[in-house]
């Protein structure tokens, strides 16, 4: 079965400037403010979303970081192929701050509280809020929403979100894909 398309490239635009627009609404100036994109693919969108704002409003003074949640996961030694860790990299105190937690995809909600018990240890945020690209609503195993959502899907189990970015992919898209569990 061929992949549905959720967001072409030009929705994806919009969706990103959509998002950054509720982000300047309520975090301003962003002077308390932090944004931390969620290794692998979180790092994707966060780097966009620094991109627009910059072009939008000429934010340019936002702290960012990506922070890498390998070790934090549940299922980190219950895999045939150990993962392999990427780099944290946090050149700044994120105590009492606002942190905007930015990933691709809010699925299971699993990846976010790794990401939660992973940013404890740089420190105890004022708040921390969550934005994803794509929320899969009905697919939680923990009580975890976002707080800014780019497009929410209803979706089942066999099927798989893509998000192809033109850095990597060569076009900015996001698919549904139906992945045979069979097979």
């Amino acid at each position: 079965m061929k992949p549905r398309v959720l967001l072409n490239s030009k929705q994806i635009e919009l969706t990103i400037n959509r998002l950054c627009f509720e982000l300047i609404e309520n975090h301003s100036d962003f002077s308390s403010s932090v944004i931390l994109g969620i290794q692998p693919r979180g790092i994707n969108v966060s780097r966009r979303i620094i991109e627009t704002l910059k072009k939008l409003k000429g934010i340019d003074n936002v702290q960012y970081g990506e922070l890498d949640i390998t070790f934090y996961r549940d299922d980190f030694r219950r895999r045939d192929i150990p993962l392999e860790a990427t780099s944290t990299k946090i050149d700044f105190l994120i105590e009492d701050k606002n942190v905007i937690l930015v990933d691709d995809v809010l699925y299971t909600g699993r990846t976010t509280r790794a990401a939660l018990d992973a940013l404890l240890d740089f420190g105890r945020p004022n708040s921390v809020e969550f934005l994803v690209l794509i929320d899969r609503r009905f697919s939680r195993d923990l009580p975890i929403q976002a707080n800014y959502v780019g497009k929410t899907i209803d979706s089942i189990d066999s099927e798989k979100v893509i998000v192809n970015w033109k850095e990597l992919h060569n076009k900015d898209q996001v698919l549904l894909n139906n992945v045979d569990k069979k097979a």
